[in-house]
């Protein structure tokens, strides 16, 4: 019998107990058999409820904690799920199982878990209430956009494109860092206008994990979302804009639907859209700005902005110091895409090292480059961006070409590029008064 199996067997029910929301803080209770978690969001500041009704904001608390629960599901993955401090109708259900279950695809594959969406959970739930009318456009009260800021690159072509538009920006930054906060200060946004809230997790998950519990990958960007969503209904705004680009669509690991970005997609968009207009009635607009674009066009705007470069910082591993690890395959890929326009003194002067000179990265390049080769399971575009940013940093580097562009070379020594310059995906919900805005990067 698999962990997996002899998990569920022994852990059969996971309860979604409460939530407690107040001006200050967000608490919600789970609870596998004697293990109880609480896991919590603290708020910077005491918050006024404006426009939208109250229950719209409470029913946007207990989806924060449906979107927060699938990380400590997990650990266990008990296959009844029961809730009892709110309704969810049957399509709702059907609307978190999806997201869960292809959330969960790099935590399933690399755990060696086979299941299916019907079998791998059963949702529990009484009967949603209702929502009531809001005769009023709503929206003609409601302001400027919520901006995530991760402190990496594409946040922060973000918000130089809303700066252009003219819009009222909001930065959202959760469990604030230098890089986070470095970026703001570096848009010219004054730290006082970022809403900064502080995410708990609670520790008895991390104990389970110590004692061979299962762990792993989950959708992190879904909370994200509905906190995101969460703020917007409490501070009145009109936009929640996420910088999410259009390669976040591709699978890991070919044949399979495992994606590290699944709840970065297009699809994951479209649905939380569609989810928050059938749950929530009118309120802010989710959408992501920079789908329309590759990442190569968005490194390739971003190395305009010089002011960012001594404070973003987009490493999971050196994220705590506010590091770049340069062993990583994240440190690796944003290199690739700026050395396609940076020079060696400016790269190096913004990673502290030449990670194009580092052999010991090679099997992980392949990754990044070579089909046939599993993805990293890192945020990372496509390996056409990727091919296309060692073509052009290979150009730039033709007297001395460093260790890894001369095995991209080797893989590929008749290697046509695929021309990315004016790449625009249409199927993507930016509102018309940002596009042009957009459009501008894609020419």
């Amino acid at each position: 019998m698999t962990t997996f199996e002899q998990l569920r067997k022994e852990h059969p029910l996971f309860i979604y107990h409460s939530y407690e929301l107040n001006e200050k803080s967000l608490m919600f209770h789970f609870q596998i058999d004697e293990f109880h978690f609480y896991p919590k969001w603290e708020f910077d500041r005491n918050y006024m409820y404006g426009h939208f009704s109250c229950l719209q904001l409470e029913k946007a608390a207990f989806s924060l904690g449906m979107a927060e629960l699938v990380s400590y599901w997990k650990c266990a993955c008990c296959p009844t799920v029961e809730i009892r401090c709110g309704g969810l109708s049957e399509w709702q259900k059907d609307w978190w199982k999806k997201l869960y279950y292809n959330g969960l695809g790099e935590f399933f594959y690399r755990n060696g878990i086979n299941t299916d969406i019907e079998s791998f959970m059963t949702i529990n739930a009484p009967e949603p209430e209702p929502l009531p009318e809001i005769h009023a456009d709503l929206h003609g009260f409601l302001r400027g956009a919520l901006v995530p800021v991760g402190g990496g690159k594409d946040s922060a072509v973000t918000l130089e494109l809303l700066k252009q538009a003219g819009e009222d920006i909001t930065p959202y930054v959760i469990n604030p860092r230098k890089a986070t906060t470095g970026c703001v200060e570096a848009a010219g946004i004054a730290s006082e206008k970022a809403v900064c809230p502080k995410r708990t997790i609670d520790k008895t998950l991390i104990e389970l994990n110590s004692r061979g519990w299962l762990n792993g990958h989950t959708p992190f960007s879904a909370i994200v979302a509905f906190s995101a969503l969460l703020h917007g209904i409490m501070l009145n705004t009109r936009y929640i804009a996420l910088s999410n680009e259009s390669s976040a669509n591709e699978t890991y690991v070919e044949g399979k639907n495992v994606n590290h970005q699944y709840s970065k997609s297009t699809e994951f968009e479209r649905d939380f859209r569609e989810y928050c207009t059938r749950s929530f009635g009118e309120c802010p607009e989710y959408f992501s700005l920079l789908r329309p674009l590759s990442e190569w066009q968005i490194a390739r705007a971003f190395v305009n902005y010089t002011r960012y470069f001594p404070v973003f910082q987009s490493c999971n591993l050196g994220g705590k110091t506010d590091v770049w690890c340069c062993n990583c395959a994240k440190c690796l890929y944003v290199y690739i895409l700026l050395a396609a326009f940076l020079d060696d003194e400016a790269l190096v002067k913004i990673f502290g090292t030449n990670m194009l000179e580092k052999t010991e990265l090679s099997e992980m390049l392949d990754g990044l480059m070579l089909d046939g080769e599993d993805k990293p399971f890192e945020c990372v575009g496509t390996k056409n961006e990727v091919r296309l940013s060692l073509s052009n940093a290979l150009q730039m580097r033709r007297n001395n070409t460093p260790p890894l562009l001369k095995r991209f070379e080797e893989r590929f020594p008749n290697y046509a590029p695929v021309d990315l310059t004016t790449f625009f995906d249409e199927n993507n919900f930016v509102p018309d008064n940002f596009i042009e805005f957009v459009e501008k990067i894609a020419r």
